[in-house]
């Protein structure tokens, strides 16, 4: 089992192209012991965004604090605190803080077998 308060865990900032003003923690890994998920911890400063992307496998969002949108190739959604946010695998997205607040959501993933 593991406890520990998520403060205490590194913010990394993400090396991808297209990306502005974000960090993530890695909140729950393999390194854990998780053998099927992961749990990350996404902060979004105010302006800042993640890249517009795709990628082989799906995300399950809860957004914690602040405001913005959830963007693809042709719209943009409105999201708020207490949203939950399914993204299917190979569609493309992106989360943009539209607020003055930081962003903070939490996004899971399945590892690939």
């Amino acid at each position: 089992m593991k406890k520990v308060h998520y403060s205490e865990i590194e913010k990394q900032i993400p090396d991808e192209k297209g990306i502005k003003d974000v960090t993530i923690r890695w909140l729950i890994t393999k390194d854990d012991g998780a053998e099927n998920f992961a749990m990350r911890l996404f902060e979004v400063q105010p302006s800042g965004f993640t890249p517009l992307h795709q990628h082989d496998w799906e995300h399950e969002v809860f957004i914690l604090d602040g405001i913005g949108e959830l963007r693809n190739k042709e719209k943009a959604t409105s999201f708020r605190p207490g949203d939950v946010v399914f993204v299917p695998s190979n569609e493309w997205h992106q989360f943009v803080n539209t607020g003055s607040e930081v962003v903070k959501f939490l996004c899971l993933i399945a590892y690939k077998n």
